[in-house]
């Protein structure tokens, strides 16, 4: 993952004032950015996603601008092809597994059909060993299930890369360590480049190839009380 950003944002609540100053560059397929809550963590990577438009500067991920101020360059978050995972997973409850596996390939809101039928999602189901709860809903799936759900819709789409926002912080301490094992090993056989951003060292020590530090919206050096 070739990713080139260079990007300020300032945002103001009544007497209160936060700017996000990042500029970094990587070449890493594993790059977690770490930090404690408030830090600016889900902010960068929602700019990366196109969620939110950083005041000026760049994002760049290959040979592609995603935005750029001073061009005038802002692609539309589809236009991107990021897949971004949200801690909760953000799977639709009203929707079986395989809707909502399907819904990655849906363009507008109309809903798939209950029975969903395409190779992609076929694919997906088998590959994440799916295809036992199909039919079932977000509300009656394990935890690990859950998430493999959210991932396979994410994936179906052939994103450049996943963006991950604190996918374990809900977890009890033993899913946790179940669940960073499971996408550890999901990533590797993927191969699709992955950025993740939490406040727990533990995330960054399984995913971290390349561990930045942001605290107070700038990128800057580890601190002993972090985590």
């Amino acid at each position: 993952m070739q990713l080139d950003l260079d990007i300020r944002k300032t945002l103001r609540s009544g007497k209160r004032t936060f700017t996000l100053r990042v500029a970094l560059r990587s070449d890493s397929q594993r790059l977690v950015v770490l930090g404690p809550s408030g830090a600016g963590k889900s902010l960068l990577l929602k700019a990366i996603a196109g969620l939110m438009t950083p005041d000026q500067g760049h994002v760049r991920l290959g040979d592609t601008t995603l935005f750029a101020s001073a061009a005038r360059i802002n692609l539309a978050p589809q236009r991107r092809r990021m897949a971004y995972l949200f801690q909760d997973y953000a799977l639709f409850p009203h929707l079986n597994v395989r809707q909502n596996i399907a819904f990655g390939l849906q363009r507008g809101w109309l809903n798939p059909g209950r029975h969903a039928d395409h190779a992609a999602v076929e694919h997906w189901l088998a590959a994440f060993e799916l295809r036992p709860v199909a039919e079932q809903y977000p509300a009656e799936l394990s935890g690990g299930q859950r998430q493999r759900t959210a991932l396979a819709r994410a994936l179906i789409a052939e994103p450049r890369a996943l963006l991950l926002d604190e996918p374990f912080a809900a977890l009890d301490p033993h899913l946790r360590r179940h669940m960073r094992a499971e996408l550890d090993g999901l990533q590797r056989h993927l191969r699709v480049p992955m950025l993740l951003i939490t406040h727990d060292p533990a995330d960054a020590e399984v995913f971290g190839d390349q561990v930045l530090y942001l605290d107070n919206g700038l990128l800057g050096e580890p601190r002993d009380d972090w985590g």
